[in-house]
């Protein structure tokens, strides 16, 4: 059985708790280097795996010749990042948001594009067993067409995920480039084109950094959609839910409506308007204090063994992420922001 020698760039806390271990887990892989400014991070996974150390990412990629790689770096470095392991043959899984603007997106799909190698980007949320279950519901067509929606993500911020706590790059502006939005909205904004199998036409955004001290990065953002169908919406993006996390959407619909990650014990609830009500148990989502496999790692390791293309592809995470981009467009000129073409 072929083994492909991956590489991990970044060695925090999603490296640690989500990328390394599935790595771990998948028998199709091998990890032969790690690479953090903080060496001892990489000289941890590096000693249990046998793999080689490094502090340069450049330095990894002309020396390694890996055969793919995750990049776990903060939001500025992406693109470039992603850019340079594309042009040494490598196949690339970033983290999102995956760049931070449309035309380092651009170029990012075109680096890998020119270079034959595939570009992923880890929108765990299409995985989410709640939310794969969402999906297969609605495509059976009985809650008929979704009329409106509300997607939200908080949490109390990630000085309580960051391996940096609250000196994380989270909270640079030029390294982070945006704060929730980025963090959490972004998830959002993949999670809503692909459950309602649209796109968003019109963008409205209010974002701001309304409780964390000493940062420009935004902490809150409230946004309104129209979807190409018609459909409007709400996304809703947080570091400031203090008392506990959410990332729950709500979709009504012609026939009635579907609650997901609602409720603790049914994840998914459809209620219809004939009285019906279904309840499903199908496992739940993965949060920062409770981890479950995100499904991420296996899906590229996929594509990789079946040579596919992902389905999360770096095309995908463009559309996400300029649905982003114009929120903070919106909240910058007080403008509607149109991203029809």
């Amino acid at each position: 059985m072929k083994k492909f020698r991956v590489a991990v760039i970044g060695c925090g806390s999603i490296a640690k708790h989500r990328h390394i271990p599935e790595y771990e887990n998948n028998e199709q892989v091998e990890l032969v280097a790690f690479c953090d400014l903080v060496a001892e991070r990489a000289q941890h996974y590096a000693d249990k795996h046998g793999a080689k150390v490094y502090r340069d990412y450049q330095e990894l990629l002309d020396e390694v010749k890996p055969d793919a790689v995750s990049v776990c770096l903060p939001n500025a470095l992406h693109a470039p990042v992603s850019i340079a392991a594309a042009k040494v043959g490598a196949h690339v899984l970033v983290e999102k948001p995956m760049a931070a603007t449309d035309e380092e997106a651009a170029a990012m799909i075109a680096a890998a594009e020119e270079a034959g190698v595939y570009l992923m980007v880890g929108h765990n949320q299409r995985l989410m067993p709640p939310h794969v279950k969402a999906k297969e519901v609605l495509e059976t067509g009985r809650l008929g067409r979704v009329l409106s929606f509300r997607t939200s993500f908080g949490h109390p911020g990630p000085e309580g995920w960051s391996i940096d706590g609250r000196e994380s790059w989270f909270f640079r502006k030029d390294e982070a480039i945006m704060g929730a939005m980025g963090d959490l909205g972004v998830h959002k904004s993949d999670l809503i084109r692909w459950l309602l199998d649209d796109e968003v036409a019109d963008v409205a955004g209010f974002i701001g950094t309304v409780s964390k001290e000493g940062t420009d990065v935004d902490d809150s953002a409230n946004c309104i959609l129209r979807m190409k169908s018609g459909a409007l919406g709400s996304l809703v993006a947080s570091w400031t839910y203090y008392k506990g996390g959410d990332n729950s959407t709500v979709l009504w619909c012609e026939n009635g409506v579907m609650k997901i990650g609602t409720d603790s014990e049914d994840q998914v609830i459809v209620e219809l308007r004939d009285g019906t009500v279904e309840r499903y148990k199908v496992g739940a989502m993965a949060t920062n204090t409770k981890q479950t496999a995100s499904g991420v790692i296996d899906a590229f390791v996929d594509c990789l063994v079946n040579d596919t293309k992902p389905s999360i592809s770096g095309e995908e995470g463009r559309k996400s992420l300029a649905v982003i981009l114009a929120a903070f467009e919106s909240q910058a000129t007080g403008k509607v922001i149109s991203l029809q073409q």
